[in-house]
């Protein structure tokens, strides 16, 4: 079984996956969706059909004092479309301050190309949200 992270953003998903013992983050996706969660429910599930996956970490987009925004309401409703769609999978939100900081500073340290950034930014923001996720599991495995 594997734990998929989701960046869910305004116009795309960034998507990364666990490896199967659960230790590693990797990157998967980036989703293009354009705030029509019908395509991202479809991928999601063609994902579903390639991995075994048992847990979605989903990151929370939180104000940095702590305190939801409008953002973090649209994730809730996202989160309620998923567990309608996958019943039988546990969906953990996961507070996601700062990873987009940090998705922009390993792409600088990468010296990744401007225009590549906006591709792949929230598939490397969905690989710290399941790295959130996984340091905060280990001692469960």
């Amino acid at each position: 079984m594997r734990i998929l992270g989701i960046d869910y953003g305004d116009a795309r998903v960034g998507i990364a996956i666990s490896d199967p013992l659960k230790i590693t983050a990797q990157g998967l996706e980036t989703i293009h969706y354009n705030g029509n969660d019908k395509i991202v429910l479809k991928r999601l599930e063609e994902i579903f059909h390639l991995y075994e996956i048992d847990t979605i970490a989903i990151g929370m987009p939180f104000n940095m004092n702590g305190t939801s925004s409008n953002r973090v309401e649209i994730t809730k409703s996202f989160i309620h479309k998923l567990k309608c769609k996958f019943n039988n999978v546990l969906i953990v939100p996961i507070d996601e301050r700062l990873t987009t900081v940090a998705a922009h500073k390993t792409m600088n340290f990468l010296e990744i190309n401007k225009k590549k950034k906006k591709d792949i930014v929230d598939t490397i923001s969905a690989i710290y949200i399941l790295e959130i996720y996984l340091n905060q599991n280990k001692k469960d495995y």
